[in-house]
């Protein structure tokens, strides 16, 4: 196993684990620098000053985007087209417990070819690479051709309403057209550009009551079950194909997450059941042809209900062209892996942003530990990264 992908050794009680001096790379320094800002959602710590100002000074416009709290920022360099953005957010999730992290989670810490840190591959890593790589991209091609820009928010992590969909609503508005963007999720799956996201699913979530009538268990006659109706319901729900999904998507899912009835006593038919469910969706079903079939369903069953929808997103796809052929190029040449496209996972700001760019693909450091306790990324990861985005760079700006 190459030493980036090895596992963190156990720490036997009273052995200290093995920490090393950090390399001593512009991307591992600003990378630290980034997750030791505390920024949980929907706070931004600082980070986005921190990225603005290093922009700033090779030619950038930047703007803060202020809306509800979440700070985003849009930072461009150039007029001319074709637009190429990079995509990412500096907020994180909550550290869960502290105790069980092995080191505080926003003091960056290397152990054993390891960044330990809050937000280490979700998704501070991509913000550091992609502001070494443009600087580096510059130095090298003051001139080149079209815009490079910076699309940041502090809302992913969070509801997502006032942070990457404020600032493209923004350049709408404006009549700015963007071409190309490239989101910094971990997209990479074992190794380091083995996967890039040219797409992802819809989602789509149901609350439904049904609504019975309460009366005693032993008069079941005097009453109505609204259990036994629900169960009869999500079962014919369950048992629907969708769609069979595409070359790129997998066929439609439905899915219940929370079943709520009852009143608590064992001898009471209640009087509503509720459950909530969600689709997650492919380009071969619509918002509007699921909710068409799910009521469809219910009103067929003659039930008494009221169902809430909540649309988290449409599914969005980048048919493979010039930015996936240029990515692609790049992971193969600077880390030797060839990536495969896939739209698995859950969703990202890349929603947000394919409504106005027409070739919207994610990718960044492995995900085996986003979200978790002792969140990491492979060292030796971090350097390839940025030599990653920066030959992309070189492939669609310069000529």
């Amino acid at each position: 196993m190459p030493e980036a992908m090895a596992p963190s050794r156990s720490i036997e009680p009273g052995v200290e684990p093995i920490v090393a001096p950090f390399p001593d790379t512009p991307t591992v320094a600003l990378t630290r620098q980034l997750i030791a800002l505390r920024s949980v959602t929907p706070h931004d710590g600082g980070c986005q000053a921190l990225i603005a100002g290093r922009l700033a000074a090779i030619g950038f416009h930047c703007e803060t985007v202020a809306a509800g709290g979440v700070t985003n920022l849009w930072a461009r360099r150039g007029t001319a087209r074709p637009v190429f953005v990079f995509a990412g957010h500096t907020d994180v999730v909550p550290t869960g417990p502290v105790e069980r992290w092995r080191s505080d989670p926003f003091e960056p810490t290397l152990r054993d070819g390891w960044l330990y840190g809050r937000g280490a591959a979700d998704m501070k890593t991509s913000i550091a690479a992609f502001v070494v790589a443009i600087e580096e991209f510059v130095a090298a091609h003051d001139d080149h051709r079209g815009s490079i820009a910076l699309l940041i928010t502090s809302d992913e992590e969070g509801p997502a309403i006032e942070g990457t969909v404020r600032v493209c609503e923004l350049l709408q508005s404006r009549g700015e057209a963007l071409d190309f963007c490239v989101v910094g999720e971990p997209s990479s799956s074992g190794v380091l550009g083995d996967t890039i996201k040219n797409g992802r699913r819809g989602t789509l979530s149901g609350k439904l009551v049904i609504a019975g009538i309460q009366g005693h268990i032993a008069y079941p006659h005097l009453a109505r079950n609204p259990i036994h109706q629900m169960a009869d319901a999500v079962a014919a729900l369950t048992a629907i194909e969708w769609d069979r999904g595409n070359h790129f998507f997998p066929p439609t899912s439905f899915q219940v997450s929370n079943v709520h009835a009852g009143t608590g006593a064992t001898n009471v038919i209640p009087g509503e059941a509720l459950v909530d469910f969600n689709f997650r969706f492919s380009t071969e079903s619509s918002v509007e042809s699921l909710k068409e079939r799910v009521h469809a369903l219910l009103d067929a069953r003659g039930l008494e209900y009221e169902l809430a929808w909540t649309l988290g997103g449409r599914p969005f796809l980048t048919p493979e062209g010039s930015l996936s052929e240029a990515l692609v190029a790049s992971i193969r040449s600077v880390t030797g892996v060839t990536a495969e496209l896939s739209t698995s996972g859950g969703t990202s700001d890349g929603r947000f942003i394919s409504t106005i760019c027409p070739q919207t693909i994610e990718f960044g450091p492995v995900n085996a530990t986003i979200h978790k306790i002792d969140e990491r990324v492979a060292v030796a990861d971090i350097e390839p990264l940025k030599d990653v985005y920066r030959a992309t760079l070189a492939a669609l700006l310069t000529a």
